[in-house]
């Protein structure tokens, strides 16, 4: 059994996490879900129900949280990246009405939420500097990528190639050479080096975000001397990764 919230972190409609904790815990570690779906407002949090349910009959706090994503009125473009800083800050909100243990946080991001996840790691230790984004208050241990987007230029030029619309122009409102400052501050590929243990996961047959990415990504990490793991997953593709009843599911729940 489990105790389910729906919890606003600021005054707009998609500002706002579902938390679910374990019944009858004293306190228990938190793991902070972020959704994919290419920044895109037509999907939501939804998306990670069945993982949020799992982990939490597994005996963890999960926090699913919702943020400002394309097709929304969202403001600036900085918008989606400050919500998912707002939403792990709101934690410590909650704290003292919720059995949660704030120096236990990991941050699980699924695609496009793998790749917030990264940028946020990218964002401890920085107090109030770094640019147009809010300070990082709560402390994360690990951040887990799952088929997530590690270098957002080589996405564009992915979906330029297949003439598709280009997500990540969207999130960025420009190119990278219409606005490349801003993929330099949002890019985990250009961030590195990033101070937190990190996960990446991918399935080798990914046809939305190929497993190359995460490849290349720990490559760089490594030779950085990062702490950073790479498992990728045969016969997974992008959905699977965050299936509890597949086969990958098992490497997940061991990363964490």
């Amino acid at each position: 059994m489990e105790n389910e919230l729906k919890i606003y972190y600021g005054e707009h409609h998609s500002q706002f996490g579902v938390l679910r904790v374990p019944e009858n815990s004293d306190s228990c570690p938190v793991i902070v879900l972020i959704h994919g779906g290419f920044w895109q407002a037509k999907y939501n949090l939804e998306e990670n129900n069945p993982i949020a349910e799992d982990l939490t009959k597994r005996g963890f706090a999960t926090w699913n949280i919702e943020y400002r994503r394309v097709g929304e009125d969202r403001g600036e473009w900085t918008s989606t990246f400050n919500d998912v800083i707002d939403a792990i800050n709101h934690l410590s909100k909650i704290a003292d009405s919720n059995p949660i243990d704030l120096s236990k946080v990991t941050v699980i991001g699924h695609s496009a939420g793998g790749h917030l996840a990264l940028w946020l790691g990218s964002r401890i230790g920085l107090g109030a500097i770094g640019g147009p984004f809010n300070e990082l208050l709560v402390t994360v241990q690990k951040v887990i990528s799952l088929a997530g987007v590690t270098d957002l230029v080589k996405m564009w030029e992915i979906h330029e190639q297949k003439k598709m619309k280009s997500h990540v122009a969207a999130l960025l409102d420009g190119s990278p050479e219409e606005v490349s400052e801003r993929y330099k501050l949002t890019s985990p590929i250009e961030l590195l080096q990033i101070q937190v243990e990190q996960v990446l996961i991918h399935g080798e047959l990914d046809r939305h975000v190929p497993a190359d990415l995460s490849k290349e990504y720990c490559k760089v990490a490594a030779d950085k001397g990062e702490n950073v793991k790479l498992m990728i997953l045969p016969d997974i593709e992008h959905f699977k990764i965050i299936d509890p009843t597949s086969s990958a599911w098992p490497s997940v729940v061991e990363s964490i």
